[in-house]
């Protein structure tokens, strides 16, 4: 099948996604504890305009505002039975905005996780969380998105059965974990286990790999770890970098991120540089930052891995579990015993109220 995604992979070094829906919405009006995705009917023209803005600052690829469109989160604001209608409207109004561009805009279906734990620790049953995933991708895919994108997940069966359902639209799927919690995602799942996944799906993804996280080295790290467990089993994914921009402080009664233009610009060619093809920016990245990110990756080619010493001098602190992943340690256990320091600041955070990053 003839796709829009799978043709720019092929014939571009890097994709550039957009930055954060969430927090930019924030600046619009959304208000703690809203839903974003009610926007989509009640503000559409705002949802648009930030779409529009992205796509001024340089992205390639934009996701919808659908993060949190699964009954199990819309049912946190009695929203469960319009899971087709705020799907449907999200991919509408970011594919008008792509289709009105000269230039080619990959329209990606953003799915978040449901916020429920799995059987036996919980009560999420398998087929339960099949049939949410598929009645999110089937709006997704009916409103004209190009691509299907699972994102900040966090357990690998999750990652699974949603990766599974979103293949049965027939359309191309990315799957990316936070990893933020010392090198691992807060249920213990490592980048080389993410990479390993790719192999234990019923059909291989389109691409893999981090976003969210707590920070942009943190990110990088991932990513060069996962290319380097990629090497070790003879796999080429194409791998996804999609960091915060710096970390979250409260100033003035608001969450701040710390990152600045220049900051993200260098968090960009790093991530190409350890392997990431597809490169965006998550919580607090704004049109500046991806209008700067644009400008770096622009005809640059890639370069050597960065060094750890690199990474800290550059974006900033990297956790004990990522360092002894970066020295060759690979294994669930590597760095686990003396923790990590790393202050987290995830959407899983500032998102269990709002579907937003």
């Amino acid at each position: 099948m003839d796709n829009l995604f799978s043709r720019l992979l092929n014939e571009r070094a890097f994709l550039l996604a957009d930055g954060a829906l969430g927090t930019n919405l924030f600046s619009m009006g959304l208000e703690t504890g809203d839903a974003p995705e009610l926007w989509n009917i009640d503000y559409p023209e705002r949802i648009a305009t930030l779409c529009q803005q992205f796509i001024d600052a340089g992205s390639d690829i934009l996701l919808t505002n659908s993060f949190g469109g699964t009954r199990y989160r819309l049912k946190l604001h009695r929203a469960e039975g319009r899971v087709r209608e705020l799907n449907h409207a999200a991919a509408q109004i970011v594919r008008q905005r792509a289709d009105a561009c000269e230039r080619d805009i990959v329209v990606a279906g953003s799915m978040g996780p449901t916020g429920e734990i799995f059987e036996p620790a919980g009560t999420l049953t398998y087929d339960d969380a099949f049939a949410a995933f598929k009645e999110q991708a089937e709006a997704l895919k009916a409103g004209g998105v190009d691509v299907l994108w699972i994102e900040t997940l966090s357990d690998s069966k999750e990652a699974k059965v949603a990766y599974e359902a979103a293949a049965t639209t027939g359309l191309p799927v990315i799957y990316s974990m936070s990893i933020d919690t010392n090198g691992r995602t807060m249920m213990g799942v490592t980048p080389a286990e993410l990479v390993q996944l790719g192999t234990e799906l019923q059909t291989a993804p389109d691409a893999c790999g981090t976003n969210c996280g707590i920070g942009a080295s943190e990110v990088v790290a991932a990513i060069i770890n996962m290319k380097t467990a990629a090497e070790q089993h003879q796999l080429k994914p194409v791998l996804v970098a999609k960091a915060n921009c710096g970390i979250p402080e409260y100033v003035d009664g608001k969450i701040v991120y710390s990152g600045t233009p220049e900051l993200m610009a260098q968090y960009a060619r790093m991530a190409a540089d350890a392997g990431a093809r597809i490169i965006g920016g998550c919580c607090g990245t704004t049109p500046a930052h991806i209008a700067a990110m644009a400008n770096a990756l622009n005809g640059y080619r890639a370069g050597d891995k960065p060094s750890l010493e690199t990474l800290e001098r550059v974006l900033g602190k990297v956790s004990t579990g990522a360092k002894a992943q970066l020295g060759g340690d690979l294994s669930i256990a590597g760095g686990a015993l003396n923790g990590g320091t790393v202050r987290r600041g995830t959407r899983r955070g500032s998102r269990k109220a709002q579907s937003a990053n």
